[in-house]
């Protein structure tokens, strides 16, 4: 497997947080997308988490992933974590230029990434550095 093929697991240290989390580091490439997608779903599967929620995670995980390999500098991380009834997905691209929402053309084939990431998740935002965009979802309670 070459370098940009591959996808290294990591033990989800989560500072400042409990509960249930993974963590995922990769080299930018397009055909790891898929991938982050599998890894998202198959810990739903663990977790038996279903439905709408653990749906609109996937595709958002989907989404930041995408963005980050297009606009990032850099190794990215992933982290999938949650902490009561919230569960949280950050994505770190290396590239200070904090993701923001943009007009899009009605003909574009591109760029409604982050406006999807908006409509589903509760919240979303980046931090002050610029490089990790998150969202947040509401899990209810004895899901996870």
């Amino acid at each position: 497997m070459t370098p940009a093929a591959s996808v290294t697991m990591v033990a989800a240290d989560l500072p400042q947080q409990t509960g249930r989390g993974f963590a995922v580091a990769f080299t930018p490439d397009k055909a790891l997308v898929r991938h982050t997608r599998q890894i998202t779903a198959e810990h739903w599967r663990l977790w038996h988490v279903t439905g709408p929620t653990a749906d609109s995670v996937v595709l958002t995980v989907s989404e930041l992933v995408t963005n980050a390999i297009q606009h990032g500098n850099g190794d990215l991380d992933l982290k999938v974590f949650h902490t009561d009834n919230e569960l949280r997905v950050e994505v770190t691209d290396g590239n200070p230029e904090a993701a923001q929402l943009k007009p899009v053309d009605a003909e574009a084939v591109s760029g409604r990434g982050l406006f999807l990431v908006a409509a589903l998740a509760r919240d979303w935002g980046v931090n002050v550095d610029g490089t990790t965009t998150w969202a947040t979802f509401r899990v209810p309670a004895g899901r996870l």
